[in-house]
């Protein structure tokens, strides 16, 4: 079956928790006025970081498997139910078990497995009388009601198909800033090949200890207020959300505002598993695929969210891969261009739909996102930056970011 044949993808607006907002609404408005106060200092074990927080209310206790009060869940339980509507009239027009789920995520319970593991191996220090025991001969114990299942990749998912009593398909996916983009196209591949009729489709992440003290140990997180695509960043900040939506086949399941999902585009570098690769040829790639299904050029796009992390090898490396795709060989693209990570954190495994979700469909940017820089708001056509952190047109390197 070729592309044209294939059957439609709409999505439904997106149910967004973020440090910038506690829906879509909030958090376009926090994106377009250039808003960063949501990113503040905080600790995550003894260690100072600028974090980009969000928590919500406690999660229902009517889920009866998983049973427990993470800040994980209740931002799933939070951003998607501004979904409810939608996925009730679902259910009624497909039935319970047309209805799957995809939620991507980088986190495996960490908020949980630490303070467990502490436990464990302080257990053994001192053994279950409360002596000093041998470490290589006490078994230690984890905290009562903690389980290996605690750590599972597949909680989020698990969690949102018993929140709405989804019958369908359940999907996991973990491809690190990818995760949530992950899960849209595996929704949307479900309903084309007719195994699903409606995915809740999104992503979630937070900002435990492990999570903070990884990547600092990475090197990669700045203590100033990121600055994407700057000759001056220094790196990322973290933050925390999740955010959702419904994906149909159905256009009349969402009146207000059907968006239809056009194309989309996975690619693997297989050049470093921490690394991008530098001539962003990957990344590219991905972009062209998209285009391609679209049946759309780079001409016809009127804004791109980037990635943009604010560390040095990523911008780089992205500035690389949108000249490729929407620029010409002298010329800087033409599309206006931003990145949103110094208003909501670097919300890694939910990265992509809130930046989706802002604006919430069908409503217009009346202006791009903004693209902070050391100088000011800028909220122009921003070729200028781009051009100067891949080098491909030095007239511009002198544009102050």
């Amino acid at each position: 079956m070729d592309e044209a044949s294939m059957p439609p993808v709409y999505m439904s607006r997106a149910g967004v928790i973020c440090c910038a907002g506690t829906d879509a609404e909030s958090a376009y408005h926090s994106a377009v006025n250039g808003d960063r106060s949501g990113v503040r200092a905080a600790d995550r074990g003894g260690m100072r970081f600028l974090i980009g927080e969000a928590d919500a209310p406690a999660v229902d206790e009517a889920v009866p498997s998983l049973g427990k009060d993470t800040k994980l869940l209740r931002l799933v339980q939070y951003a998607s139910e501004q979904l409810r509507e939608e996925v009730d009239r679902a259910r009624r027009l497909f039935g319970a078990d047309r209805i799957g789920v995809c939620a991507g995520s980088c986190d495996n319970g960490s908020e949980l497995s630490l303070p467990a593991h502490r436990a464990f191996f302080a257990s053994c220090e001192t053994g279950e009388d409360g002596n000093t025991a041998d470490a290589s001969t006490s078994g230690g114990a984890f905290p009562a009601g903690y389980t290996l299942s605690d750590q599972s990749a597949q909680t989020p998912a698990v969690f949102l198909s018993e929140l709405f009593g989804a019958k369908g398909p359940v999907f996991a996916l973990a491809t690190a800033c990818a995760s949530s983009a992950s899960a849209i196209i595996k929704g949307a591949e479900l309903i084309r090949a007719g195994f699903c009729d409606a995915v809740i489709a999104g992503g979630v992440d937070i900002v435990s200890e492990t999570v903070a003290k990884g990547f600092a140990a990475l090197e990669a997180v700045s203590d100033d207020p990121c600055n994407p695509f700057s000759k001056n960043r220094r790196g990322i900040n973290l933050g925390e959300g999740a955010a959702f939506f419904l994906l149909s086949k159905e256009p009349p399941l969402f009146p207000a505002h059907p968006i239809k999902l056009r194309g989309w585009g996975e690619s693997a570098d297989a050049y470093h598993i921490t690394s991008p690769k530098p001539e962003g040829t990957g990344a590219a790639a991905a972009m062209r695929s998209a285009l391609a299904m679209a049946a759309l050029d780079g001409g016809d796009c009127g804004y791109i969210n980037l990635h943009g992390t604010a560390t040095l090898l990523n911008d780089a490396m992205e500035a690389c891969a949108v000249q490729a795709v929407f620029g010409g060989a002298d010329l800087p693209p033409a599309v206006p261009v931003s990145s949103t990570k110094s208003v909501t954190g670097h919300t890694l495994g939910a990265w992509k739909p809130p930046s989706a979700g802002k604006p919430s469909p069908p409503r217009a940017f009346p202006v791009p996102p903004p693209f902070p820089s050391t100088t000011g708001t800028a909220r122009a056509t921003l070729p200028s930056p781009l051009c100067a952190s891949c080098g491909t047109a030095k007239r511009l390197k002198k544009t102050p970011v």
